[in-house]
């Protein structure tokens, strides 16, 4: 599981960026026993095997799901690092899409709350396929990890993002920040790619009138939405993401 391309050693730098967490955090995971590496005796570098990194991942996957999202979108990466987590094409995510919602049904306290989880989670995995379909800037397919017991669920794409979509029909847009407001707030007539606004105000409606929470990054933007926010909350990051990244929590 979670198997890596490489055959080498990790470094430390390396084990960072795989994780999206920093090296101070490793550190401090390797004094209490949590991740340990090799060391080279006469350096005191410090190296990861593919074993340990992926079991660290498995056993703390509820943890780790949305930094390694984000580290997945957020580095310049050669290929795709985590086959569990990772969608090539919209079949095999539409294959997860359906065992996530099974696992759903399953827990009563959800009620009819379930299918509008997978609803929302469908909308915005499609999204990523629908709009970027043959134009894919690096990496095609989509991150998509999610943990029933901590109720978290993670998509991510490294695609065009929404305000290069959108100003296909809406030329005078100039920043993420306007385009996540555009996309989350209008209904948008016509063909596609306008669909994108569309979808993602339903996503809205759906979150807003449920114990969801949303946030969702493109660019240098990012939204937060729950039940108790009547207004969207947008706000500039200093974090540039390629693409989508969304944490969904119910």
């Amino acid at each position: 599981m979670y198997r890596f391309m490489s055959s080498k050693l990790l470094t430390i730098s390396q084990t960072a960026k795989m994780l999206g967490v920093s090296i101070q955090t490793l550190r401090r995971w390797d004094d209490a026993n949590k991740l340990s590496p090799i060391r080279k005796s006469v350096t005191g570098n410090r190296y990861y095997t593919r074993d340990d990194i992926d079991n660290y991942i498995k056993n703390n996957k509820g943890k780790l799901i949305f930094k390694l999202a984000k580290s997945w979108i957020t580095n310049d990466l050669k290929t795709e690092f985590y086959s569990d987590f990772y969608c090539l094409d919209s079949s095999v995510f539409q294959g997860r899409l359906t065992k996530l919602e099974s696992g759903l049904g399953e827990m009563r306290e959800l009620g009819k709350m379930y299918p509008l989880i997978s609803a929302i989670v469908g909308e915005i995995g499609n999204n990523s396929f629908d709009h970027n379909l043959g134009k894919w800037p690096d990496i095609p397919g989509i991150f998509f990890a999610y943990d029933l017991n901590r109720k978290k669920i993670a998509l991510a794409d490294r695609g065009q993002g929404i305000l290069k979509t959108l100003k296909k029909v809406k030329p005078k847009l100039s920043t993420h920040l306007e385009a996540l407001d555009v996309g989350f707030n209008e209904v948008i007539s016509g063909r596609a790619p306008e669909y994108r606004g569309n979808g993602l105000k339903f996503v809205r409606n759906v979150v807003a009138d449920n114990k969801i929470s949303l946030i969702f990054h493109t660019g240098d933007a990012k939204l937060r939405i729950d039940k108790s926010r009547i207004n969207l909350n947008i706000k500039k990051t200093n974090i540039y993401v390629k693409g989508c990244l969304a944490l969904i929590k119910f």
